[in-house]
């Protein structure tokens, strides 16, 4: 992945609808070739998926997630990103080993999610954060 890539991932990351011309334009290339680019990022699994954010009214929050020593992080998180009001789940360096970014219709769907992760044998424990307001960066 080169600089020609970066740019472009980065004016998909904040707007996956922008057209190849338009993108073609702002990093000084053919719309050709950001098709070529993008299609080979795709293919390689450098671009997994193309989504939508929405502004549901809904609550969001992080749920961050600590679980046992020798565990298959990759295992517990691929179970946790099925779960369906779950947006993102990150594996992350720190005190806490997994972070899942959540959309629920309700605080009481949050506690929820919280509790069905807290079954699980492997988790030692949770904190969560709401997500007061968010702004794409």
């Amino acid at each position: 992945m080169d600089d020609l890539d970066r740019r472009i991932l980065n004016i998909l990351r904040r707007d996956a609808r922008t057209p190849y011309t338009e993108i073609a334009d702002r990093v000084g290339t053919s719309e050709g070739t950001v098709r070529n680019r993008v299609d080979r990022l795709t293919s390689e699994g450098i671009i997994e998926r193309f989504t939508v954010t929405t502004r549901t009214g809904n609550v969001k929050a992080m749920i961050e997630v600590s679980v046992d020593m020798n565990v298959n992080t990759s295992e517990i998180s691929g179970r946790m990103a099925d779960w369906e009001e779950v947006d993102f789940v990150w594996q992350v360096s720190g005190e806490d080993d997994i972070v899942l970014v959540v959309d629920c219709v309700d605080t009481q769907a949050v506690n929820d999610l919280i509790s069905q992760a807290r079954e699980m044998e492997e988790v030692k424990g949770t904190t969560t954060r709401l997500i007061l307001d968010e702004r794409l960066g």
